[in-house]
């Protein structure tokens, strides 16, 4: 008896690391120190200059079940994507930058060229929000995980100078609301969407003419990282007032977590598009209007808060970061909670 035959292969590991390499290669910023491959990931804070005082912020999740996706569809791919958006985009929601992502990989067996592809995503969602990919864990889990799935999670470190930190102390009364598009369902509510839709290769293959795509290629759809839009807000000279990463739980949940005890948020339904995948999940699930805003994003993954005078600057500055973003309500005085209309 050996570890090979127990179902854990070094090597297959050792593989996993070589062929990643390239792939974590591309993410590194001139802070990080030493390579991939040492028992820790090293950041060289000196070297983040411009800041009075720097707070560290960081931020933790996963992909939830929308993995189970990717084993129907064998597109593993995105979802790295989504685990660091999930994560850069709660940092990016307190005024941060992203500094640096660590990921997580459990499997029940390690095929080196799957996990490769794997982090390949993860990868991408770093250079997307500008963080580096210093390290990472992969952990062959036989007799615990079925030997094609996997789960991956990961989380994120990132900087703010303290007079910057978006807490919503300061909304009030008159503030604009302004939403920011999602890509899609994102990475939230699948265990709902697993039980509307048939998660086979047929169901998930079918063409839906309202979607313009297959199913599959709807869902599977990467979430949307927000760090250049915010950034590129900030670097214009505006101030956000409050901020809220719309994941599970939906409106409801997440809007208030942005608001001052006084405030009340008033968002407009119309005042947007909601995507085709949301009105299709509705209709085949049967699903309640009040039960999807307070499940999905419902084609908004992120609602900043903004002094009236400031809307038409920071709605520039988001579209040049190829975002898509709308006026979507604004705050009024009253007990803290959300209001959808």
């Amino acid at each position: 008896m050996d570890y090979k035959k127990a179902g854990v292969d070094i090597e297959a590991g050792y593989k996993s690391v070589e062929l990643m390499k390239k792939h974590v290669k591309e993410t590194m910023r001139p802070e990080v120190l030493g390579g991939l491959g040492g028992f820790a990931g090293a950041f060289d804070l000196s070297k983040i200059k411009g800041m009075e005082e720097p707070v560290l912020l960081s931020g933790t999740d996963g992909c939830g079940t929308k993995v189970k996706l990717a084993f129907v569809l064998d597109k593993h791919d995105t979802i790295g994507i989504d685990a660091v958006a999930m994560c850069v985009n709660d940092i990016a929601c307190a005024g941060g930058e992203p500094l640096f992502f660590l990921d997580y990989i459990a499997c029940g067996k390690n095929y080196p060229e799957k996990i490769a592809t794997i982090v390949s995503g993860v990868a991408e969602g770093c250079k997307q929000s500008e963080c580096a990919l210093i390290g990472g864990e992969t952990a062959e889990h036989p007799g615990l995980m079925p030997v094609d799935e996997y789960d991956l999670a990961g989380f994120a470190v990132g900087v703010v100078d303290k007079k910057d930190i978006i807490d919503g102390s300061n909304i009030k009364e008159g503030d604009v609301l302004v939403g920011i598009a999602s890509s899609g369902v994102h990475s939230n509510g699948f265990s709902l969407v697993r039980s509307v839709f048939d998660m086979t290769e047929e169901s998930l293959n079918t063409y839906y003419d309202e979607l313009k795509k297959t199913l599959g290629e709807a869902l599977i759809e990467p979430t949307r990282i927000y760090v250049k839009a915010l950034k590129n807000v900030k670097e214009a000279g505006v101030t956000i007032k409050g901020c809220s990463h719309i994941t599970g739980g939906g409106f409801y949940e997440n809007v208030p977590r942005m608001l001052p005890e006084n405030a009340k948020a008033i968002i407009k339904k119309d005042s947007y598009p909601v995507p085709a995948i949301f009105d299709l999940i509705a209709k085949n699930g049967n699903v309640e209007e009040t039960m999807m805003y307070n499940t999905f994003n419902m084609g908004l993954g992120m609602v900043i808060a903004l002094d009236p005078e400031d809307v038409d600057t920071a709605m520039e500055a988001i579209q040049k970061a190829g975002d898509t973003c709308y006026v979507v309500g604004n705050i009024v005085e009253g007990q803290k909670g959300v209001e959808l209309c």
